[in-house]
C-alpha cells in the first residue's frame, strides 16, 4: 500500500502531507455546461427569472464553492484561494436548445494546485443554474465537467487540445 499516496502503512486513507512542496503560483481554469430549451434562455437573458438573476447568484455560488472545496472533497487541502473568476458564454446548438459554457478559474499562491476548486466552482455554477430554472425546465443536462488547464508546481503545466 506504500505506493498509494492517499493511504497510510495500515491500507487507511490520509490527507498528503505538503509541507515539504514549493509555494508557487498556481492557476487553473475549468470547464461545465448546462443544456436548456430557449424559454430558460430566454429567462436568463432577459432577467425575467422569478427567483432574480440566475448569472450573478450563480457566480457567487461558483466562488463559494471554490472556497468551499476541502470542507466538500475529503482529501483536498484547505489553501488560501488569491482569486476566482466565472465566465460565461452561450451557443446555440439546436433551433430550441442553448448551452451555458461556465469557465471557472481560480488562483493561489501555495504549496498545492487549485484544480480541484476550479472543478468544484463550475460544477456547482452548473448546479445553481439549474436550481433556479427548474421551475421552468427540469429537463436540463448538466455538460461534462473538466480541467482547461493549469500552471504552477511540481508537475508543470496542462493544457487541454480540442477546448
Amino acid at each position: 500500500m506504500t505506493d498509494f499516496t492517499h493511504f497510510n502503512e495500515h491500507g487507511r486513507a490520509k490527507m498528503v502531507d505538503i509541507s515539504d512542496k514549493k509555494e508557487t503560483a498556481r492557476k487553473a481554469i475549468a470547464r461545465s455546461s448546462i443544456q436548456m430549451k430557449r424559454i430558460v434562455y430566454e429567462n436568463i437573458t432577459e432577467q425575467k427569472n422569478k427567483k432574480g438573476d440566475v448569472l450573478s447568484v450563480a457566480q457567487v455560488a461558483g466562488i463559494m464553492a471554490a472556497k468551499q472545496t476541502s470542507t466538500l472533497i475529503p482529501m483536498c487541502h484547505p489553501i488560501p484561494i488569491s482569486g476566482v473568476d466565472l465566465s460565461f458564454e452561450w451557443a446555440n446548438i439546436e433551433n430550441d436548445t442553448y448551452e451555458l459554457m461556465i469557465n471557472a478559474e481560480v488562483k493561489t499562491v501555495g504549496s498545492t494546485g487549485v484544480e480541484m476548486e476550479a472543478l468544484t466552482a463550475a460544477s456547482v455554477t452548473a448546479l445553481t443554474v439549474y436550481d433556479m430554472c427548474k421551475a421552468v425546465d427540469k429537463g436540463m443536462i448538466i455538460g461534462q465537467t473538466y480541467l482547461l488547464e493549469k500552471s504552477g508546481g511540481k508537475s508543470g503545466n496542462f493544457k487541454r487540445c480540442n477546448n
